[in-house]
């Protein structure tokens, strides 16, 4: 995904109803895009020194989107990836992964430097000069973060794992995969890391199913990984050796060029609820009834015993991209790229970036 325009919202707007469908139950229905979106965006303000330049860098000059989220405090802290060089258009930006809070869930203060970026550490080889990008967040049985990124090299997207204490401090780990089977995933494509959690409060906290954790992982067809620590993981194979796909593309569906994990996954009664973003493929098997190359969001249920077992998903996506800045913007086919959902003041908040320009909120009625 990529972006580009940026456009207004139209004044009269108060309430956006999202594209969604009108299944029930297990899924989490119900979302409403408030009139006072897009909630973040980027300000050329922000300066950083750049420890691989040795020089100021505007951070979050071009574009901030892509958003994970937790609470904290009764506090939703945002964890979002933000661009620096507008004119560097495919392959010439650096993305660095900010913070930002907020007492309403709504307005947020941004943190003024980035908190995970490409650093002097043994792994810029991974992060440099790409970034940092796509973070996901989860907290742990003892009040720790763990949280997936993408560390883009700019030839090898590598899903890497880091951990922190406060949110604002923390510890790179190394790509999710590197010691696995001796080190066969290090350089295969991976990214988009979702962790099985279950809900305590306001809360999502990383839970062990059969004496694992287990995280939803991919693009082109989700697939699956555990661990014992949360650090170093290990992908199922299939009966060749390759990574197995726990939940396919498929032909004519809004998911039908790809099926990528969005914000952590959560255990329910029903099962493993997995929320992700299907892309709409651009030639004959797309979905007719939305637009070619267009990032929609969905749900899946896996079984809550066999995470790598799929019980159903939706058919139809329900949220769309369908307001100005989510239809136009870096990414021109448009998105509503869901990373972060909270449960806050009683209500889900789900936070998404919007058409990899800004981030957006929409949220439970």
């Amino acid at each position: 995904m990529n972006k580009r325009s940026k456009a207004t919202l139209p004044t009269l707007l108060l309430l956006i109803i999202c594209s969604c469908s009108q299944q029930t139950e297990p899924w989490i229905t119900g979302f409403v895009k408030p009139a006072q979106n897009p909630i973040l965006q980027a300000d050329s303000a922000f300066v950083f020194h750049d420890p691989n330049t040795n020089g100021p860098v505007r951070w979050q000059k071009a574009d901030v989107f892509n958003p994970a989220a937790v609470v904290r405090n009764d506090t939703v802290f945002m964890l979002f990836r933000a661009e620096d060089n507008p004119k560097a258009y495919l392959g010439g930006r650096t993305s660095r992964i900010g913070l930002a809070w907020s007492v309403d869930g709504l307005n947020f203060t941004k943190h003024p430097e980035p908190v995970l970026y490409p650093d002097s550490t043994l792994h810029v080889q991974w992060d440099y000069p790409g970034g940092c990008e796509d973070p996901r967040v989860v907290e742990t049985e003892d009040g720790h973060y763990i949280m997936t990124y993408t560390s883009w090299d700019q030839k090898t997207a590598r899903l890497s794992i880091a951990s922190s204490t406060d949110l604002i401090h923390w510890s790179k780990e190394g790509p999710a995969f590197e010691f696995a089977s001796n080190g066969k995933f290090l350089d295969t494509w991976s990214k988009s890391g979702s962790i099985v959690t279950r809900q305590e409060g306001d809360k999502l906290i990383a839970t062990k199913i059969n004496g694992k954790y287990w995280m939803y992982f991919g693009e082109r067809g989700a697939k699956l990984a555990w661990s014992e620590n949360l650090i170093d993981w290990t992908p199922l194979e299939d009966e060749n050796g390759e990574l197995l796909i726990v939940m396919p593309l498929r032909t004519g569906k809004f998911d039908s060029f790809l099926t990528e994990p969005g914000p952590p996954a959560i255990l329910t009664e029903d099962g493993i609820l997995l929320f992700y973003n299907g892309k709409n493929d651009e030639g004959e098997l797309a979905d007719p009834n939305i637009a070619k190359g267009t990032y929609c969001g969905g749900q899946a249920l896996f079984d809550k015993d066999n995470p790598e077992k799929l019980l159903k998903r939706m058919d139809q996506p329900f949220i769309c991209p369908d307001l100005p800045h989510e239809v136009t913007g870096q990414y021109a086919a448009g998105s509503t790229f869901i990373e972060g959902i909270v449960f806050f003041k009683d209500k889900w908040h789900l936070y998404y970036g919007t058409a990899d320009s800004y981030v957006g909120i929409a949220i439970q009625e």
